[in-house]
Formats: C-alpha cells, structure tokens, sequence
C-alpha cells in the first residue's frame, strides 16, 4: 500500500524576527513498511530511598493524619493511577548496593533502623520494604523493577530475595506468608547492581561482567514468574563499557542500563531550578537533545554483537539535575519543576520513540520530591509538576505504533555547539486508528502557525490540549498549585481539506485526530 503522509506546514522566518511565526514542515508516515511498538515502559518512573521521595512523598504510614490508604498518601497515589505508570524502579539507585532486604520485613516495630549514607545521613526505619513497595505496585497497576544489591550483597542474599518474592512454596515463601503475603509477587524485572562503575562499587567493566554471570546464576524462575535480567550498563558516552558487557555477558542478560541526565556539569554548581537566562534555557534543551546520539552509539554497539535484537536498552535514569533549592538538606536532591523540565521531557519522549526497536524502558529520576519529579509534598499538601502534566500528556503513545516523523525545523545551536530543533514532533496510532500527534514549540518568543493535511479531513474529528506557560520560569507551588496545567486546546480550525494549528510560544500540544 502506497504511504499516506500527514504533512504539517507552518509559516516561518528567522528567529530572531521576533513577531514572526516559526514554519515547519512535518512528514508523518501513517504506514510505514517497518512497524515498531511505543513500549508504555518508555514512561516508566524510579522511586529511590532518597530525601523525601519514599518517606512523606509515597509513604507516610498508616497512623499519619495525612490522608492515607494502608499507609501510602492518597493525594500521591491517585495521582499515579491517573498517569498510567507502567513500570516503577526501587530501591535506587546509588541506596540499592546498600539495601539489605531483609531489614524491611517483618513487623515495622522490629525492623532496624538505618543510615542513609548516600544521601544526607538521613535515618530511615525501614518502614517502607519489599511488601510495601510490591503491593504499592499491585496498587496502581504497574510492573515491579527491582534493583538488586551486588556492590556489598551476596550472591545468596540476591538470590533469596528473588525466593522471598516469587516463589509459591519453600523456606523463603514460608517466611514471606509469616509476613502477611500469602502468594507470590509477580516480579519481572530484576536488576543486577546499579552503576557499578561508581557508587555500586567502583568496578571496571570486565570485573562486573564476571560478577554478573555469578549473580544472575542463582536468580531462579520460580512459580512460572520469569525474570527479565538487566546489566548494570553505562553512564552516558562510556561506550567501552557497553561494549564489554556485550562481548563478556551477551545472552546471559535481557537488557543493559544506560543513564543520562541534563546536567550542566559534575562539578561546581549545576544552575537553579527556577533561576535562569534565556541562554540557560537553551543550554539545557540542547543537553537534552545530546541524548539522541548517546543512545545512537550505545545501540550501534549493540548491533555489532547481537544483530538479531535479543537484548534491549533501557535508560533506567534519566532528566533534569539541578541544584537543590536553597535551605534544603543537599544530600536530598530537592528541585522544584518549571515549563523547561517539562520541554525537556517533551523532547526527551520524541527521541525515544524512534529508537523503540532496542530502547524498551526509559525511568525518570524521580517520582516524588527528587530531580525531576512527577508530584511535591509538604505535609499533606501535594501539587503536580509540569513535567507530570507532559508525562500525562504523552501517555496516550503508550504502547501505539509509532509513525516515523520527518521534521523540517530551524534549529538553535547552543553554548557547546548542540543543535535542537525549534519545533518539534512525534506521532502514534492506536488500536482504535487514532492517530495521535503531540507538537513542541521550544521557543521562548516565537509563535508557530501548523497546517496539516490529513486524509479525508472533511470527515476528522479532532480533539486538542495545550501546556504553555507565560515564562519559562513558571512552576507550581504549594500556594499556587495550578499556575501550570494543561488546558483544552481550541485555536485550529479545518480549511481546505487542512487541520490548521496556531501553537504558542514554549508549548506542547496533544492532538488526537480520528479519521
């Protein structure tokens, strides 16, 4: 059958003509020869005993005035119910290689407290384990990763929490029913370490290779649960130590890590949250955009050792880091969320979808009160960020064929000579032929009129909304909890057998369009 193409017209000028209107053309191929998923575990999400991510973000216990279900926050968990979180990784993160599990189960009143070395010193009960998260799980609707503790666990301690959770009989499932969970959890993902270039035990990468086929060995399939296994894979552009895992560990795993964050620099102060010039702005899109040829080179590294496709990629960390805001403790990772995170995650999800064939998991850092989150908590207040309106914006590509996107748009280059396009585009169909199509305009100034020519437009009907914000600085705030929120979208208008779409300055727009 001959390509249908959606071609997305817009009037553009220069940039810098600040009254003009940014012209972009968009080719969207609704039937493309090669057809591949949008995984819904591309918008998976990571919970870390980190700050007040767990404690007071997910969980603050059944005896807290907080409005509460069985513990967990009822504000918080509603919330994700309604975002479709498909898959949630825990317990880190750099706190994984020093979790013991057996310390968070059995009754909370004899459960040992700990230090949280890695994270502010903080002193946690452990009043929030295995049960706690597994169930949360089963709560919203969502798959379990566990990240396993390999940089100072056992092999036998790894090897019987896998017991611990899934098996239907024997010792660890007997002890597991003492506990109060009578049948097993369904655990699919399992992670083997974390970062173990760093603070999962500062290893090299043909060391942890060895590790690893010792560790996985002993993770057994129990009770007709099958472990999907996962290397601890590599930061950013060390290519050599995805390359290493691929030719020392190949198929003994089912997928490789990969992390990434927008980040100004390791060293020194990573900018504000909510302070910056235009030039910050822009500096941090185009990091972001550097991801793409990130994860182009991991996954070429991976075709020259498994050309069939056997093993995935999952970029199970990834977003914004910025400094923490002042006055908080900075070992907890604290950040508040603006219209930039949310262009960040934006172009982030335009990116993964073309690289589904490999790239199957993506988790941003993190749900709750950390980096780049979802929801804030103070007390028993809650208000959702930007980035959890785009994540909720998104969803509706969660496991819908992707159609490949041609987007010619004017591009800004950064301060590091990093190109990102001014506007941008992605699109999916789903089971029903609903074609969905979400449009980012980066553009702090510059509005952007999209013509669209769809097939049989005379007969489409066409649904829209928008996230915009008067300044990029714009964030949500426990006394302003709605200053940035989704809106429904109604400045198009079909003319001439085209879906015309006026988008603003620094937007993103979700159009579902039925043909």
């Amino acid at each position: 059958m001959k390509n249908t193409l959606i071609t997305i017209l817009a009037a553009i000028a220069l940039p810098v003509i600040a009254s003009a209107q940014l012209k972009v053309n968009v080719n969207i191929d609704t039937d493309p020869a090669e057809t591949n998923m949008i995984p819904k575990e591309i918008y998976g999400q990571f919970a870390e005993h980190l700050g007040s991510c767990i404690y007071g973000g997910l969980w603050v216990g059944p005896d807290s005035e907080i409005p509460n279900i069985d513990g967990y926050r009822t504000d918080v968990l509603e919330a994700l119910k309604a975002l479709k979180v498909p898959v949630m990784r825990w317990p880190g993160g750099c706190f994984a290689d020093e979790y013991h599990w057996r310390d968070g189960i059995g009754p909370k009143e004899d459960r040992p407290r700990m230090v949280n070395s890695n994270w502010g010193g903080t002193v946690e009960d452990n009043s929030f384990g295995t049960h706690e998260f597994l169930n949360l799980c089963e709560m919203i609707g969502c798959e379990p990763y566990i990240s396993g503790n390999v940089g100072s666990g056992t092999v036998e301690e790894l090897a019987k929490w896998v017991e611990y959770m899934t098996a239907a009989d024997g010792p660890m499932a007997r002890l597991r029913a003492e506990n109060g969970r009578k049948e097993p959890w369904k655990v699919k993902y399992l992670g083997v370490g974390n970062e173990s270039w760093g603070c999962g035990g500062n290893m090299a990468p043909e060391y942890y290779s060895h590790l690893y086929r010792r560790y996985q060995t002993y993770c057994r399939d129990y009770s007709g649960n099958r472990l999907y296994k996962v290397a601890s894979g590599a930061s950013d552009y060390d290519y050599n130590w995805t390359e290493v895992l691929m030719k020392n560990i190949g198929g003994l795993m089912h997928g490789v890590s990969l992390h990434y964050y927008t980040v100004k620099g390791w060293n020194g102060s990573k900018g504000s949250a909510t302070v910056f010039d235009e030039e910050e702005y822009y500096n941090t899109l185009g990091k972001a955009a550097g991801i793409e040829p990130v994860i182009v080179k991991h996954i070429a590294i991976m075709d020259q050792y498994d050309p069939e496709n056997k093993i995935d990629l999952l970029l199970d960390e990834w977003g914004t880091w910025f400094d923490v805001e002042p006055g908080t403790n900075p070992g907890h990772l604290y950040q508040q969320n603006t219209m930039r995170d949310a262009m960040v995650a934006a172009l982030s999800f335009n990116i993964f979808h073309k690289y589904t064939r490999r790239l199957k998991m993506a988790n941003i850092a993190q749900i709750a009160n950390v980096l780049q989150s979802m929801v804030l908590t103070k007390e028993d207040k809650m208000v959702l960020t930007p980035t959890y309106h785009t994540f909720r914006m998104y969803n509706v590509h969660q496991d819908a064929m992707y159609l490949p996107t041609e987007c010619d748009s004017p591009k800004f280059t950064d301060a590091l000579d990093r190109k990102c396009p001014y506007v941008d585009a992605t699109a999916s169909k789903n089971s029903d032929g609903i074609i969905n199509i979400t449009l980012t305009n980066t553009s702090l100034d510059q509005k952007a009129e999209v013509s669209m020519a769809l097939p049989f437009s005379k007969k489409a009907e066409v649904s829209a909304e928008v996230l915009t914000s008067k300044n990029a600085q714009d964030h949500n705030e426990f006394d302003r909890p709605d200053t940035v929120k989704p809106a429904e979208f109604d400045d198009y208008k079909i003319k001439d057998g085209k879906l015309i779409v006026k988008m603003p300055a620094m937007s993103i727009i979700s159009l579902s369009v039925k043909l």
